[in-house]
Parts: C-alpha cells; structure tokens; sequence
C-alpha cells in the first residue's frame, strides 16, 4: 500500500487496541515500562526472563517476520537484566539477550536485526555450559546500525554510531563512527557540530497534538468502504 486507507477513526481503534495489548500482555513481563511509548504490532514482541526495564518514550517497531526480541537466561538468580533508558528506538528483529548485564542508554537507536548479547550462550569446549559473560554497556544516544552485532564485555560511548553489519568486539569511545568486522574507528564526529537527540524531539511542545492533527489531515477523505476494498481489491495507486 502505498498510503494508509483507514478512516481517522477506525486508525484511532486501532492505537487503543495496540496499547490495551501492551498493558495486558507486556507490561507484566517488564520489572518497569515507562509511560509514553510506542509499541507497532506489539504481538510480535516477545520478552522472556527478569529483570527487564525500558524506559519513557520507547518506540518499539515489530513485524510478523522480523520480531523484537528481550530474553534474560541465567544459571544464576543474580545475574541477567536488562535495562533501557528513556526515548530509544527498536526497530523489527532487534535481539537483545543477557546472561550478565546489558545496560542502554538515553536516546538510542538500534535499527533492523541488529543484536546485542553478553554472553557467549555456548562453552568453546564444553558446549553444553552456558559460555564466557560480560556486561554491555551502550551510552547515551548511541546509533546501532542494521545487521550490527555488539558482544559480551564492550562499551559503547555517548554519541558513537556502529556501521551496519558491523562486529563490535572491543570498547568504542564516544563521538565516533566506527565500522567492520571486527569494529574499528572510522570517523570522529565534528564536536563543534551541534547533536539532536531522539530526547531534543519528544521535548517539542505539543508534538502528540501535531501528530493526531496530522493523522486527521492526511485521513479526512478516507471512508470504510473505500477501506474494505483496498483490503479485498487493491489497486494500483493504492
């Protein structure tokens, strides 16, 4: 489809059913979720293990065949959490697993089928133990590109971005833009050039009017008939 046939109303059902879905099946699984977010097609994220936390303004993006995954194993009571700061992104087929520790920070973004992952899950020799763990750290407003693995034991510093595909083995400092396998420093961010966090965006007064108003302009002329078909019998130009 090239634009989106439902009527406002019927647009408006479907965000109260998405966050109904969150509150009833979701938000029991987290040890906290913030206020604010954003979950699309919520029934294809799936959260298994304790702790989990995900902060305010999380926009989190599933699909059927790319599902957004927040899985904890431990053989220990006291290891294994997972903890994300407030107006990060995950886009579909996100993986963040832990067996230590993964903190993220403020303002991430971790884009398409990017991995995250304290743990080796496998022994090198013994592959029936769990493997080598480390914490993760990621700072604030960092990037993960598409495809990107981030492993056991590395930090990731304030405003770096990881090139898709990428494979983060070793410590990435802040403000820099580092790419390949393994991950290497490609590119120091200018510091006299000013950063716009995904928070500086949330800030915006009246920015969930602006959207609705917008979602009023853009389906004003849409009626649920006109819906059905392009359901049934889509068209070009739909």
């Amino acid at each position: 489809m090239i634009r989106d046939h439902r009527p406002y109303y019927i647009k408006k059902l479907d965000l109260k059913f998405r966050n109904w879905y969150v509150e009833h099946f979701l938000r029991p699984q987290f040890k906290y979720l913030g206020s604010g977010y954003t979950f699309m097609k919520p029934q294809h994220v799936e959260i298994f293990g304790w702790p989990i936390e995900l902060g305010d303004y999380a926009n989190i993006v599933a699909t059927r065949d790319d599902k957004v995954w927040m899985t904890i194993w431990s053989e220990r009571e006291d290891m294994g959490r997972i903890k994300i700061g407030d107006y990060c992104l995950l886009c579909p087929g996100v993986r963040i697993g832990s067996a230590n520790e993964v903190i993220i920070g403020n303002s991430c973004m971790m884009a398409r089928r990017s991995y995250i992952t304290d743990s080796d899950w496998h022994g090198i020799y013994n592959r029936v133990i769990p493997g080598n763990s480390a914490p993760v750290r990621i700072g604030n407003n960092v990037w993960i590109g598409d495809s990107a693995i981030v492993c056991k034991g590395v930090t990731i510093g304030d405003n770096s971005i990881i090139g898709a595909g990428s494979v983060v083995v070793h410590d990435i400092p802040a403000n820099c833009i580092a790419a390949g396998n393994p991950a290497a420093i490609v590119k120091n961010l200018d510091p006299e050039e000013p950063i716009r966090t995904r928070a500086h965006w949330f800030s915006l007064k009246n920015l969930e009017k602006s959207h609705d108003q917008m979602d009023k302009n853009n389906l004003k002329n849409n009626n649920l008939l006109g819906w059905i078909r392009s359901l049934l019998f889509p068209a070009a130009g739909d």
